[in-house]
Order: C-alpha cells, then sequence, then structure tokens
C-alpha cells in the first residue's frame, strides 16, 4: 500500500508540472504535453530499477546458487535452489532489456514525438522522483553523512527524511499556488491533499517529531567553547574520537553530541562521573 500510495503522489506531481511547467509556461499544444508526464515517470523507474539492481549486485554477499533448509543448517534444496537461478537469470535479463530499451528510445529517438520537457521541467521532476523513490532515498543518508556537517551533530539519520520531505512539499505548494489560477479546482484540491497535506502531516507526525525530541534532550547541554575543548585534549572520552564540537553537560565534562545522546537513552547518569541528572526525553 504504501508503494502504490508513493506512486499515486509521484504521478499526480508529475500532472500538475504538465499543466504548470509545459502547457501554462511551455505554450503549444497542450493535449499532447499532457502525456509528458507519464513519460517521465516511465522513464524514471525505469532508472530507479537499474539503479536498484546495480545497488543489489554491489551489495551482495551471498552468489550461491543454494539455498540452505534453516538458517544453521546445511541441507539443500533443489526446488528453491532452481528457483533462485531462475530469479537472478530473470532480474539480469530483465536488466539488460531495460538498459537496451532506454538507449534505443534516446539514441534512436523511437517514440518520443510528443515527449519534449523543458530542462526546468527535468530538473523539477527528477529531483521531486529521486526525493519520494526509495532507492534513491536510501542513498541520500550515505551521502549526507560523507558530507559531515558540523552543525548536525551526527544527526544525520534523524535530519535525512525532513530535508527530502521539506522539499518535496515546497515543490508541491509552490505548484499548488500556481493551479489556483487557472480553474482547476478540483485537481487542485486533489494535488494539494496528496502532495502537500498528507507529506506535511507524515513529516510533522513523525520525522520532526524524532528530530525534536532529540534536539530538545541535546538543547538542555551547552555547546563547548574551542578553549575548553582543547583544555579537554580535544578527545571525547566515550569513543576516545577528536572532538571539533562538543556538548558540556552539568559536571563540566565534554562528549560528542552524539556520544552523549547515545548515553541518555540508557543511563541519566554522566559516562564518566556518574553524576545522575535531569533531562526531558
Amino acid at each position: 500500500m504504501s508503494n502504490i500510495s508513493n506512486l499515486t503522489t509521484q504521478l499526480v506531481f508529475f500532472m500538475m508540472c504538465d499543466r504548470v511547467l509545459l502547457c501554462s509556461f511551455g505554450g503549444g499544444n497542450c493535449p499532447q504535453k499532457k502525456i509528458t508526464g507519464l513519460y517521465s515517470l516511465m522513464f524514471y523507474n525505469v532508472i530507479a530499477y537499474c539503479t536498484s539492481y546495480i545497488k543489489e549486485l554491489i551489495e551482495k554477499e551471498d552468489w550461491s546458487v543454494t539455498v540452505r533448509m534453516t538458517q544453521h543448517s546445511n541441507l539443500k534444496h533443489v526446488a528453491m535452489s532452481a528457483t533462485k537461478i531462475v530469479l537472478e537469470w530473470t532480474k539480469a535479463i530483465t536488466f539488460i532489456i531495460t538498459v537496451t530499451f532506454m538507449l534505443l528510445v534516446f539514441g534512436l529517438e523511437q517514440g518520443l514525438e510528443h515527449y519534449q520537457p523543458t530542462a526546468l521541467y527535468s530538473f523539477v521532476t527528477w529531483t521531486y522522483y529521486i526525493c519520494t523513490e526509495k532507492v534513491f532515498v536510501d542513498l541520500f543518508l550515505p551521502l549526507l553523512l560523507c558530507l559531515k556537517i558540523k552543525s548536525i551533530e551526527a544527526l544525520e539519520p534523524l535530519y535525512a527524511p525532513v530535508f527530502l520531505r521539506y522539499y518535496t512539499v515546497t515543490l508541491a505548494a509552490i505548484l499548488v499556488i500556481f493551479l489556483t489560477f487557472y480553474g482547476q479546482a478540483r485537481f487542485t484540491s486533489l494535488a494539494f491533499y496528496l502532495t502537500v497535506y498528507l507529506r506535511v502531516k507524515d513529516m510533522v507526525l513523525n520525522c520532526l517529531k524524532k528530530l525534536r525530541t532529540e534536539q530538545a534532550v541535546l538543547g538542555q547541554f551547552r555547546h563547548a567553547t574551542e578553549e575548553e575543548i582543547l583544555n579537554w585534549d580535544d578527545v571525547c572520552a566515550v569513543c576516545l574520537s577528536p572532538m571539533e564540537r562538543a556538548r558540556v553537560t552539568p559536571c563540566q565534562h565534554l562528549f560528542h553530541a552524539n556520544c552523549l545522546r547515545q548515553c541518555l537513552n540508557t543511563s541519566s547518569n554522566c559516562p564518566i562521573c556518574k553524576r545522575e541528572y535531569t533531562f526531558v526525553h
């Protein structure tokens, strides 16, 4: 149900882009341009499938063709092994056919008579798609971790979904505002409900709630100054790693924000002196 709901939201967003970015701003024959969203969503789904398959190959650890009866058993099941082989070959053949199809479509320009997206249209639809499709959403967290933004204080798993939802909701809200001036009340109401209201509700009740809870806990401990970090030998007492930013406890001990947060999840005592202090979850 979650995948169906996500696909429906993507389709409605692409239909908004057709009406606003192509029919209203792009000019030309609007009925023909209304299929651009369907073409785009189809191509993006193909790219997502290829990315998912390549990701699966990179992360795959078990390359054996046999399947164990149980986790701790050495017995093999022939029928299950045969099924696994067929499944892997099906994935590989589907991947090859998909890539070949994409190369033929874009290389030979077959069947793309009415597919003429603008640069703005492609940018908006593609960035929205990668922010809502699971295979790309899963890749966003590692990217955010690589950036090592100090102000996030190791809360990337909580910030990542918030960033993605803020971006998609903002795009959808802008398009809904433009749609209200074109007299399409029914579609505008549906688009607002699916792409803005439901996503904002999900963000507030889930992503933002978790993030604010963790921020409230850390907010009770002030940031350490550079002088305090230097006097503390620049090392976190929990993970023994260097500190560029740190939080100070009431007992004047310094820790990485993430290290302190993890300690507070299991105990209300200082990890060093074991002094107990009150904090808000």
